[in-house]
């Protein structure tokens, strides 16, 4: 069997999944990763912030197979939560627009789950040194961005259940 390929620019320079669109060689839940990969991303990305050695294949292989179900769609969250126990335990769920930007902008790093335009979505997100917060994968245009949390709640927290993993 082959080894999927990304492209080289779904990468930052530290080594952070920026883009999903480049992981069309990668099958996730049955479809190409650029489809639907922005929950294996968003936990690679997680990990590699806290400093966890992982390989970002592995990740969305093992999160894949955690979905019981051969079927295409998004990350679970039954599968995300189970993911997240297991690799980051002390990380925090939150409920709620306005209570999900309370507890990310009192965080370091984190990952939201809500909806881009029509589509669930995860993002990754840190803050930085100048308190602002850096952003992975977002959408096209976002891939690595870096706003206030006001901001993006603004911008991106449109409609539908908010949800957002924290990690103090």
């Amino acid at each position: 069997m082959r080894t999927p390929k990304a492209r080289e620019e779904g990468f930052s320079s530290d080594g952070y999944i920026r883009d999903q669109d480049c992981f069309s060689d990668l099958r996730y839940r049955t479809m190409p990763a650029s489809i639907n990969g922005c929950g294996w991303i968003a936990a690679y990305n997680l990990r590699r912030f806290l400093g966890q050695e992982t390989d970002w294949l592995q990740v969305c292989q093992e999160l894949d197979s955690m979905h019981l179900l051969r079927v295409p769609g998004p990350t679970l969250m039954t599968v995300m939560r189970t993911y997240l126990a297991r690799y980051v335990p002390q990380a925090r769920e939150t409920v709620g627009r306005e209570e999900a930007l309370a507890a990310a902008a009192g965080s370091r790093p984190g990952i939201f789950r809500y909806r881009e335009g029509r589509e669930p979505h995860f993002v990754r997100f840190s803050r930085q040194e100048d308190g602002s917060f850096r952003f992975f994968n977002v959408s096209d245009g976002l891939e690595d961005c870096r706003m206030s949390m006001g901001q993006f709640g603004r911008e991106h927290l449109l409609g539908g259940t908010v949800i957002v993993f924290t990690v103090e």
